[in-house]
């Protein structure tokens, strides 16, 4: 089947690589960065005065700014940009597209199904991370007005809930204004960073061999157990790297490449080697103070106020990307089968990635404010924070490996030792987060085993309950003979939705039950979500002819695609005359389901999967049928 995108979005990708690189990177900046970008506010104070404080010598500034540099190397620049973006899926990038990539390419093999649970975990372990990232971030920022006036302490903590709210609170409204404004932002906020960088380093330029990978070798000979608790909190510098991979459908792969090595990474470096500088240049009773905030204490004191505004603008920025990122993910798992469906909005009426989904955004906001609220400072809140971010790193790799053996067919020996170095890496971080269980790290693990139960109920309930309809079904043959004759034909057509393509639809034989009748032309319609990111419009709709007024039609669509019934139906010709809506009856079965005791899941997870059915958005909204056109009915099935 082809998989090239349609008409309008081909148009629209092409349009895309017209725009000239600068411009597309410039946007990559404002959307991209901003998690990663954000994180020196904490990253460094966190190292040094976290739960595992670190005196701030010279063996331990030079240390961690060596760990932070081959971190953001290791794992952002060769294991993201230079390796893992080049395992897109159709032009799209993140956990569940690379997973359609592997299931669709990997069918039958044996090792399949445990790597559809592992990137289900990493998109569960996802929602924690988008609770994390917009309280730790909005919160850092906040608290950098106690350097400006510590008068400021008592309102950080209502100013960072206030900011939370408004920001959630705009999301139905859609972002494609404020949208065009996160590029300059961003980009002032990492000339602003580098700046505030390069003041420090000037005045002690001996900061820069801190680069040399032999000080982490060091940190690690002189003070190893410090040194592995210090990765818990170093890995907060590099959190972020995943959306780079996950936004590349918006901008390409090329865009984020130049955006990062040649304005984000020198950047952020710049900040952190600025940090080092202006700690080692105090005696130690002030640099034991002034690692409570370097990033704030970096600014002379007139223009603190303007870096904390900047601040706080560049982590609104990035809780937006995180807040868009969860509307993605979330859509892309209801196409592929993972999630009950939701109601989507579109916030935009040209760009088709602009998404609002209420039930996400709300949900999100209560628990960001709670943790806000239950923490009460980023330092207490970076213990958690790390956990869901380099659990899903260690997903990638693990998902990356069967893509270098199986699908890129790499030479074995560079595989192993490309995937040993990042599984190591990858090993020593997360196991550093570990440690921070107790201190609040239970959070995004207890969040992504609740959102792992319920995309894994549903996706198993789904089968279950699609096996069952199947074994009752009637030989789709048999039925056209025997009912063609018998019943009475009334004018019109009848559209039956069925979630398989074989077998009558339990919705057909209950009308024909009841009401005695078939329509002159009678349509058994699925809808099929592929394993790639688009289907070409012509490649939209399968149809057959089963005789007697009856046609089999499967439209299908991709899974960053919305499903139109209506829309699709006006282009399918073969089958009669053209649909008219006045003349259209939509039938849908609505199952009520029976948890029993029939081998399958466990009772606990049958009625769960009956509570998600219950509270699915009704088909009918989903695939946009007209609302006056629609009949459901009821049938009972056994799980």
């Amino acid at each position: 089947m082809s998989t090239t995108a349609t008409a309008a979005e081909a148009h629209a990708s092409q349009a895309q690589s017209d725009q000239p690189l600068a411009k597309l990177a410039v946007a990559a900046i404002g959307i991209v960065f901003g998690d990663i970008g954000t994180s020196p506010i904490y990253a460094f104070r966190e190292t040094f005065a976290g739960h595992h404080p670190l005196t701030p010598d010279v063996l331990h500034i030079y240390g961690v700014l060596s760990l932070i540099f081959w971190s953001m190397m290791i794992v952002v620049t060769i294991k993201y940009v230079s390796i893992i973006m080049r395992a897109d899926n159709k032009g799209e990038g993140g956990s569940l597209a690379l997973l359609a990539l592997i299931n669709r390419q990997s069918e039958g093999k044996r090792w399949s199904a445990p790597i559809v649970m592992l990137g289900v975990f990493a998109t569960a372990l996802f929602y924690g991370d988008s609770m994390i990232t917009p309280a730790m971030s909005v919160l850092s920022a906040a608290e950098g007005l106690v350097t400006v006036d510590s008068h400021f302490g008592p309102w950080v903590l209502p100013i960072a809930v206030a900011i939370l709210i408004g920001l959630f609170s705009i999301q139905g409204h859609g972002t494609a204004k404020v949208g065009q404004l996160f590029g300059p932002i961003m980009m002032v906020y990492f000339v602003v960073l580098a700046v505030l960088g390069v003041m420090q380093i000037v005045h002690s330029p001996s900061i820069l061999i801190a680069l040399n990978p032999w000080y982490a070798v060091q940190f690690f000979m002189t003070d190893g157990t410090l040194a592995f608790l210090a990765l818990g909190s170093v890995v907060l510098a590099v959190t972020g790297a995943e959306a780079l991979y996950a936004d590349m459908g918006h901008f390409g792969r090329n865009p984020i490449r130049v955006s990062w090595l040649f304005f984000v990474l020198p950047g952020l470096m710049l900040n952190y080697l600025g940090q080092g500088a202006m700690i080692l240049s105090l005696d130690p009773a002030g640099a034991a103070e002034a690692i409570k905030n370097p990033f704030f204490l970096l600014a002379p004191e007139p223009v603190r106020l303007p870096l904390v505004i900047l601040a706080l603008l560049a982590t609104v920025i990035a809780s937006q990307a995180v807040i868009s990122g969860a509307f993605s993910l979330t859509q892309q798992a209801i196409q592929l089968g993972f999630i009950p469906r939701l109601r989507i909005q579109h916030t935009s009426a040209s760009a088709a990635g602009q998404i609002y989904i209420p039930v996400i955004n709300w949900a999100l906001m209560v628990m960001v404010i709670l943790l806000v609220l239950f923490f009460g400072s980023s330092s207490n809140l970076a213990a958690a924070y790390g956990i869901a971010v380099t659990g899903a790193m260690f997903i990638d790799t693990c998902l990356l490996a069967v893509v270098l053996f199986s699908l890129w067919r790499w030479n074995k020996a560079i595989a192993v030792v490309v995937l040993a170095v990042f599984f190591i890496v990858d090993t020593a971080y997360f196991a550093a987060n570990l440690t921070k269980v107790p201190d609040g790290g239970w959070f995004p693990l207890l969040v992504g085993l609740f959102a792992f139960t319920l995309l894994t109920t549903w996706a198993k309930g789904r089968k279950l309950m699609m096996d069952r309809m199947r074994e009752a079904a009637m030989p789709i043959a048999v039925f056209v003979n025997s009912a063609a004759n018998s019943a009475t034909r009334v004018p019109g057509t009848a559209v039956f939705m069925t979630s398989t393509a074989d077998g009558v639809p339990h919705a057909l034989l209950h009308n024909l039950k009841h009401n005695k009748v078939l329509h002159e032309r009678v349509i058994l319609l699925t809808v099929k979500i592929e394993d790639v990111p688009y289907v070409a419009m012509e490649q939209r709709c399968g149809l057959k002819d089963l005789g007697h007024g009856f046609h089999r039609l499967v439209i299908r669509y991709g899974f960053m695609q919305e499903p139109d019934v209506p829309e699709a139906l006006r282009l399918t010709t073969g089958c009669g005359p053209e649909f008219k809506m006045m003349d259209t009856s939509f039938f849908l079965a609505r199952q009520t389901l029976l948890p029993s005791a029939r081998p399958g899941m466990a009772l606990w997870r049958e009625r769960l999967f009956a509570w998600m059915m219950r509270n699915a958005e009704s088909a009918m909204d989903f695939f946009k049928l007209p609302t006056n056109r629609v009949v459901e009915l009821g049938s009972q099935v056994e799980i």
